[in-house]
C-alpha cells in the first residue's frame, strides 16, 4: 500500500483533507543534484541507465517532497524505439537529422518490440519503486502522438510547427499513417509501464495548442483518446494539453481520470467546460515561482480556493523552469500542505 495516497485518492474523485501536489519536470534542471549528474552523463545515457533514471526520479521526493514522483525519462524515447534517429543536446533541444517528409519514410517507421527497445525504462521503474519504498505513487508518461509527430516531421522544436502542420494538410494519408504507428507504440509502451509498476500515467500534448479546434480533433485528440481507451481499465490516465482549453469539454467525456490545465485557463472556465466533476490538474504559471515566497504561498492558496480542494491536483501549468530557486519550489509544495479550508 502507498503510504501517501492523496494523489491516487484525488484521481478516484475521493474527498481529501487537502489536494495533492506535484510538479511537471520536478526531476530536472532547477535541482543542483540533477545538474551534477547532467554534467557527468549525456541526456540519453541518463534516460537509458536505470540507476541514473531512478536516482533522478527520487531526488525531488527527498528535497522538495511532493505527493507523487514522475519517472525521469523523455517523450522522445518512443520515436527512437521506432527507428527515428533523435539527438538531444542540453540547451539545444531535440534534433531529428532526417525529418519525415514522405510516405516512403513513414513506411520505414515501425511499431517496435517494447521490451527489446525500451526495456531499460521498465528496469528504471522497478528500481525507482524499490527506492520510493511505497512512500508516494509513481507516474509514468508519454508524449501525445501529435507532439511526437511534430518533432519527427519538423525535425526540431518550433514556435509554430508549420512544416508538421503542412505535412498533415498536404499529405493526410501519410500523416495519419504515422500518427497511428505512434499511437500503437505508445499504447504498448504505457501498458508495459503499468505492468512494471507505475501507479498512473500522463499523456503530454505539448503542441496540441498549435492546431485549430477542428484540426485538433482530427490530428491529435482522436489518437490521444485511443490511448485513454486502451489504458483506462489498467490504470488512471491524466491528459495534459498545453493551450488546449477548447478541447476540455470533449476530453471530459472520455475515460481520462484527470485533465491538466495550463495557466491561460481560469479555474472556473475549466470547471465549466468539463462539467464540474472530473479531477483537474494545474495550473500555476511556472514563471510565477520567481515571485517572493509569501506571494507564491498566497497565490497557491487562492488557486486552491478557485479550483476547490476536491477533484483537484495542484501542479504547474507546464514544466518547472531551470532558473527557479529550490526554496521557491519547496514553498510551492509547502503552501499546498499548509492549506486549510
Amino acid at each position: 500500500m502507498i503510504k501517501n495516497d492523496l494523489f491516487l485518492r484525488a484521481l478516484n474523485n475521493e474527498t481529501v483533507e487537502r489536494p495533492p501536489v506535484w510538479m511537471m519536470r520536478q526531476a530536472g534542471r532547477y535541482l543542483p543534484e540533477f545538474r551534477a549528474l547532467r554534467d557527468k552523463y549525456d541526456f540519453f545515457t541518463r534516460c537509458e541507465t536505470p540507476e541514473l533514471a531512478a536516482e533522478i526520479t527520487v531526488q525531488p521526493i527527498r528535497i522538495v517532497k511532493p505527493d507523487a514522483a514522475i519517472l525521469f525519462s523523455d517523450i522522445l524515447v518512443v520515436p527512437r524505439a521506432m527507428g527515428i534517429h533523435v539527438e538531444l543536446k542540453d540547451n539545444l533541444g531535440p534534433i531529428i537529422p532526417n525529418p519525415i517528409r514522405t510516405m516512403e519514410q513513414v513506411n520505414q517507421v515501425f511499431v517496435p518490440n517494447i521490451q527489446e527497445t525500451l526495456g531499460y525504462v521498465m528496469d528504471a521503474i522497478k528500481l525507482t519503486k524499490e527506492m520510493l519504498n511505497d512512500e508516494v505513487p509513481l507516474i509514468g508518461f508519454a508524449g501525445s502522438p501529435w507532439t511526437i509527430f511534430c518533432y519527427a516531421v519538423e525535425g526540431k522544436g518550433s514556435k509554430s510547427f508549420d512544416t508538421a502542420k503542412g505535412f498533415c494538410f498536404s499529405n493526410p494519408v501519410a500523416a495519419h499513417t504515422l500518427l497511428q504507428k505512434i499511437t500503437d507504440t505508445t499504447i504498448l509502451y504505457l501498458k508495459e509501464k503499468v505492468k512494471a509498476g507505475v501507479n498512473a500515467v500522463q499523456i503530454f500534448d505539448s503542441w496540441g495548442g498549435m492546431l485549430s479546434p477542428v484540426d485538433y480533433q482530427e490530428f491529435s485528440w482522436q489518437y490521444i483518446n485511443q490511448i485513454v481507451e486502451a489504458l483506462a481499465e489498467d490504470t488512471k490516465v491524466i491528459v495534459f494539453g498545453k493551450g488546449c482549453w477548447f478541447a476540455l469539454n470533449d476530453m471530459a467525456k472520455s475515460k481520462a481520470s484527470a485533465l491538466g490545465v495550463d495557466w491561460t485557463c481560469l479555474a472556473r472556465n475549466a470547471r465549466y467546460l468539463t462539467g464540474g466533476k472530473i479531477t483537474l490538474q494545474g495550473n500555476f504559471d511556472p514563471s510565477r515561482l520567481l515571485s517572493p515566497i509569501p506571494t507564491i504561498k498566497k497565490m497557491v492558496h487562492e488557486m486552491i480556493d478557485e479550483f476547490g480542494k476536491d477533484n483537484y491536483i495542484v501542479n504547474l501549468g507546464h514544466g518547472i523552469l531551470p532558473n527557479i530557486p529550490v526554496d521557491h519550489a519547496k514553498a510551492f509544495v509547502e503552501a499546498v500542505k499548509e492549506y486549510q479550508k
